[in-house]
């Protein structure tokens, strides 16, 4: 796995069981995973060389990350590596203005947009769509960075002078925010997770629910349906997250990731087979695991980092609390807004698992 953050840490959980040895690639031995996984190559994604090396004897080859350059992707795929999703994969979840383009042309409903590049062409999408404006890097954006929501041709103008590559969609007056996680395989199997609800705060997602609460089965199904469609027009292999506004005239897909995602953390304890260990099964091309879930509800909250590092002194409150609690620590240094852990509850009733899950991070992070 290219890349050694949380998501490979959680990974190699699911490796451990199944038998699998798994090796990162980090660029410091203090990553998240590096700390915790004994076949750490230290190199950068951005060097062929170093990439080349560190898939010497490897079986496949994935990624916790989307920025390892498409061109070093193809030049692996030349000499004989499985990539697992390859480039012609990985572009759409790399580069926003040929995802839009793709998800236009098979007919899935996306918010109006753009490629910008000038104030005019700004404004005469304000003309046609109105104001505000999304305005969105088109690479390296992720976590709500790389988005500005501009009211004003001024607003607009201060965006233009960071000298990105833009893009610009309409803005989406959205109910609320779903995301839907599928998994396909090289030969073509896919299973899909139930649609969940993620709730955001500061561009930052601090909460999944699910399943999503009060969802329509028929839009769920739909969904659902999306995201497979995606999955199988892009020739996804591994696990792809889609992101979704449900507004009130139907879904609309907002983003997508071609990786273990934060919207399917909940798995680990909330459904039959986590999505790391189903990101595994598919890129080695093993059968699919069982999506279904283990509890009615489930609730992950992100932990934040706060003021106070000291996070241990409240661990053993939380854990005494709410034995039923799942605690997960990033090994990441603590620093306030810095995502550090996430925690997770099951149970039946929302309003309480809920309340659960919020009360352990509240803890855990301390006082404001």
């Amino acid at each position: 796995m290219v890349g050694a953050g949380q998501l490979a840490r959680m990974t190699q959980q699911a490796a451990i069981a199944l038998g699998i040895e798994l090796r990162v690639l980090a660029n410091s031995p203090d990553e998240s995973a590096a700390r915790v996984i004994t076949q750490t190559v230290l190199g950068d994604y951005r060097d062929l060389d170093d990439l080349r090396a560190f898939a010497a004897g490897c079986d496949a080859v994935t990624f916790d990350h989307e920025h390892v350059p498409g061109e070093h992707i193809r030049a692996l795929t030349e000499a004989g590596v499985v990539v697992h999703p390859g480039a012609d994969a990985l572009i759409y979840a790399q580069d926003k203005a040929v995802m839009r383009g793709r998800l236009t042309d098979i007919g899935v409903p996306c918010p109006a947009w753009a490629p910008v590049d000038s104030l005019s062409d700004v404004e005469g999408f304000a003309k046609e769509n109105g104001w505000p404006v999304v305005l969105k890097a088109v690479r390296g954006g992720y976590d709500g960075r790389g988005v500005w929501v501009v009211g004003s041709p001024d607003a607009a103008a201060e965006v233009l002078k960071n000298g990105v590559e833009l893009l610009a969609e309409a803005f989406v007056p959205f109910e609320r925010e779903l995301a839907v996680l599928v998994a396909r395989s090289p030969h073509g199997q896919g299973v899909s997770y139930p649609v969940v609800e993620t709730v955001q705060e500061d561009s930052i997602c601090v909460e999944v629910i699910a399943p999503a609460p009060d969802l329509d089965a028929e839009d769920a199904a739909q969904a659902q349906k999306i995201a497979l469609t995606i999955a199988n027009e892009l020739g996804v292999t591994g696990l792809l997250a889609v992101e979704m506004f449900q507004t009130k005239t139907g879904l609309m897909v907002n983003e997508l990731a071609m990786r273990p995602h934060n919207s399917g953390h909940w798995t680990i304890e909330g459904a039959r087979t986590s999505q790391f260990e189903q990101h595994l099964r598919a890129v080695l091309n093993l059968p699919l695991g069982s999506p279904t879930m283990t509890a009615p509800v489930v609730v992950m909250a992100n932990l934040l980092g706060g003021p106070d590092p000291d996070i241990f002194r409240r661990y053993e409150h939380v854990l005494a609390h709410d034995p039923g609690i799942k605690l997960h620590f990033y090994g990441k240094e603590v620093r306030p807004g810095r995502k550090i852990g996430h925690v997770t509850a099951l149970g039946t009733d929302l309003a309480e698992v809920r309340a659960r899950a919020q009360h352990a991070v509240t803890c855990l992070r301390g006082p404001v």
